[in-house]
């Protein structure tokens, strides 16, 4: 079962409605469901290779631009959406005036899917590993398998 985040819940809803893909779209974020994420902790707990570092869930078909996911789905159900880009300082504003919870959400939104941050740094073995590479025997589901299963 695929368990949406709010981030992923998110993208859901933009994709269904038509809305705006936030800032350009062009940001990487890795979406993986609840069963993958699982699997590979459990993997981790016993494994002397991650102790006392950070896995990172970062498998490489699981990771896409806000623009390719929309890509993604368009091609999924045969419909191309309309996209207007909402601009940084617009997300911001709604970050602010938005109430609890929401705001969390929109700032969460924001710092992945307009600074990058889940994916723009390198996973150095120093402090940690990224999950398909130190098990790569895990067939890990890909985004397009989860998306496919809404369609």
């Amino acid at each position: 079962m695929w368990s949406l985040t709010a981030l992923q819940a998110t993208f859901f809803r933009l994709c269904h409605s038509e809305e705006s893909p936030l800032s350009q779209g062009t940001r990487s974020l890795t979406l993986n469901p609840k069963h993958d994420i699982e699997t590979y902790t459990i993997k981790a707990v016993d494994d002397t290779r991650a102790l006392n570092k950070t896995l990172f869930i970062r498998p490489p078909q699981n990771t896409y631009s806000f623009n390719e996911l929309v890509a993604l789905w368009e091609k999924l159900i045969g419909k191309t959406l309309e996209k207007t880009y909402v601009p940084e300082e617009q997300l911001l504003k709604q970050v602010q005036d938005a109430p609890l919870p929401l705001n969390i959400v929109l700032a969460i939104c924001h710092s992945v899917l307009v600074n990058g941050d889940g994916t723009n740094f390198e996973i150095k073995p120093s402090f940690g590993f990224e999950s398909s590479e130190l098990y790569p025997e895990v067939k890990y589901t890909t985004v397009e398998e989860g998306l496919s299963r809404f369609v």
